[in-house]
């Protein structure tokens, strides 16, 4: 039995009499969605060293979007997730880091949030989507 699947078990076994609230299974991305377009937008006001922050943020945007319209794909998520690290890794050599500061942030900015989804949609299950397919 997966964790989130026993979670969810238990979530029902309430208390009777105790009412289980209804939880939107965006309200995740909804959230995250939300305060990363205050801070990219506060951060670009700002302007100066405040913009590596709105880059940062500003790239999590799109992918928040996604998830909020139950389009997030765990499989597409977690190849891209892997490409971006690998380029982060490649990025380094002897001397430190070859990127720019915007490129750094960016590229931490969308490790971040497909982390996040990841972690709060659902893992990367090949097998089990595949299955699904079938």
């Amino acid at each position: 039995m997966k964790l989130r699947q026993l979670l969810k078990e238990v979530e029902a076994k309430k208390t009777p009499g105790e009412k289980k609230e209804e939880k939107d299974d965006k309200a995740f991305a909804k959230t995250r969605l939300s305060g990363a377009e205050k801070i990219a937008e506060t951060a670009k006001e700002k302007g100066g060293d405040a913009m590596l922050t709105y880059h940062h943020f500003n790239v999590k945007l799109s992918y928040y979007e996604k998830a909020t319209k139950g389009k997030f794909d765990s499989i597409k998520a977690h190849e891209e997730y892997q490409s971006l690290v690998d380029q982060l890794v490649k990025a380094q050599n002897d001397t430190g880091v070859t990127l720019s500061q915007i490129e750094f942030q960016k590229i931490l900015g969308k490790i971040e949030v497909l982390g996040e989804l990841l972690i709060e949609y659902g893992p990367y299950e090949k097998e089990e989507k595949k299955d699904k397919k079938k």
